[in-house]
């Protein structure tokens, strides 16, 4: 027996280096390609110049997509009209992009009945409307391939009309409004949940089976409208309001097989100040969400839940180092929620709950070719064994949804739009407990995974 788990471990060694060999000839193959994303073919600037690594936006990445994504640098159609005539601003190279992942997972334990190291080509493909539009408007538009699902659907998006112009008590306004269809999309910091650590990951790993609702469980099935304005560079402030759209469903919503249909208007809020002195930018905030909502149907009894959340991002420039960069990001989100209708459907054993969600993470830019990232999370929360009830891999045994654990990723760009990923994830404690967690003989840490990426965006 101890010579087939040799042998098993060896083989699943090799298959990783196999991969990992595969994904650098990939690159270095790659590395000679000029393509570029559009925002950078629209301004003329490379992707460094909004990101220290991407999604991660430096301060000017912040302005340019507060100022409505609209800053340009290359030629347009124009004709400028007056009187009674319009004017139009037109990009000549249409803001179009493309991002292709192919990705390799594989977990210290198999997930029963299923192989391990799951090789994806792709995992993920997605083409972006993303630029410019008109005076004062433009977008973040992404549409994607999943690859187990075989289809594209609607994924990030975020259209903006923004006013740089303004002026309140002799200071500096920059306001505007949004469209967007995922809490925290149109945020400018990389602390919160749409743009967060982890920046890639697996889609094949066993994840906790709790999330607030703000941390992703709403994503590209609400769509909102919204306002936002920075005020003397410093106080930021938006809000949005969101109503259940459901990609894929039928319309007008009836709420057949949706766990969240949002009842009248559920309003997201956000509130953050930022500085910056010497090498160092600061950010603090809080944000937040609250909504009532039906699972699968839209008249009857309503859960009701209020999420509030605290977050802080620092990044300092070390000029003694080349200009590398140190970024330290955290947050902390809080759900009170009175779940009346899965009660009565027999969904909950409790109609109250709460669940903290608690993730920190320290990162060190070298230049713009690589980047390494510690991080922390811990989720705890109201036991339930009918909301969280047992079942092998995904379930608990105890009917907690409490989840700890770290990630390390290390990152490497041979060119600022190609790059190669490496990360672990460690569980420490997994949907209640470190140890049979499931009731069906899994440990926590039989969740651990490595996950390799490459990814080319054009």
């Amino acid at each position: 027996m101890s010579n087939l788990r040799s042998r098993i471990v060896g083989n699943q060694i090799v298959l990783i280096l196999n991969v990992l060999l595969l994904s650098i000839t990939i690159l270095v193959l790659s590395s000679t390609s000029a393509a570029v994303p559009s925002y950078s073919r629209q301004t003329g600037l490379p992707c460094a110049a909004c990101h220290y690594s991407p999604p991660e936006l430096n301060a000017f990445g912040r302005r340019f997509k507060l100022e409505g994504y609209t800053f340009v640098t290359k030629p347009e159609i124009s004709d400028d009209k007056k009187d009674h005539n319009t004017s139009l601003h037109l990009l000549e190279a249409f803001p179009i992009s493309l991002l292709f992942d192919t990705s390799f997972t594989s977990t210290k334990t198999q997930q029963p009945g299923t192989q391990n190291g799951n090789f994806e080509f792709p995992q993920q493909a997605s083409f972006f409307l993303a630029g410019r539009w008109a005076d004062h408007i433009g977008s973040f538009l992404q549409v994607t391939y999943d690859a187990q699902a075989d289809h594209f659907s609607w994924d990030n998006t975020d259209i903006r009309y923004a006013n740089s112009n303004g002026h309140l008590w002799g200071k500096s306004l920059t306001f505007g409004a949004t469209l967007n269809n995922n809490p925290t999309v149109e945020d400018l910091w990389n602390s919160t949940p749409a743009w967060g650590f982890p920046f890639e990951s697996s889609d094949t790993a066993p994840g906790p089976s709790a999330a607030a609702i703000i941390n992703g469980s709403l994503a590209e099935d609400v769509a909102g409208v919204g306002g936002y304005a920075m005020w003397n560079d410093h106080w930021y402030l938006a809000g949005t309001m969101y109503r259940s759209e459901h990609i894929g469903g039928a319309q007008p919503n009836a709420g057949t097989g949706f766990s969240y249909n949002i009842r009248g208007l559920a309003p997201y809020w956000r509130g953050a100040y930022t500085t910056s002195w010497k090498n160092t930018e600061l950010e603090v905030g809080t944000y937040g969400m609250h909504l009532k909502s039906t699972p699968n149907a839209v008249t009857g009894l309503m859960d009701g839940y209020t999420d509030y959340a605290f977050d802080f991002q620092i990044d300092r420039v070390l000029p003694q180092f080349k200009n590398d960069v140190v970024s330290l990001r955290g947050t902390y989100i809080r759900e009170n929620s009175f779940l009346t209708a899965t009660f009565e459907q027999g969904g909950a054993a409790v109609p109250g709950h709460r669940l903290n969600t608690a993730q920190i993470e320290a990162e060190y830019h070298f230049g713009t070719r690589f980047s390494a990232t510690a991080g922390y999370f811990n989720i705890t929360g109201t036991a339930d064994p009918l909301l969280f009830a047992q079942a092998p891999v995904s379930g608990s045994a105890n009917g907690s949804p409490a989840s700890n654990g770290y990630l390390l990723n290390a990152s490497w760009w041979p060119q600022q739009n190609v790059e190669l990923a490496a990360q672990y994830t460690g569980y420490l404690r997994f949907n209640g407990a470190s140890t049979n967690y499931d009731a069906a003989g899994r440990d926590a840490n039989g969740n651990n995974s490595v996950y390799l990426l490459a990814r080319f965006v054009f």
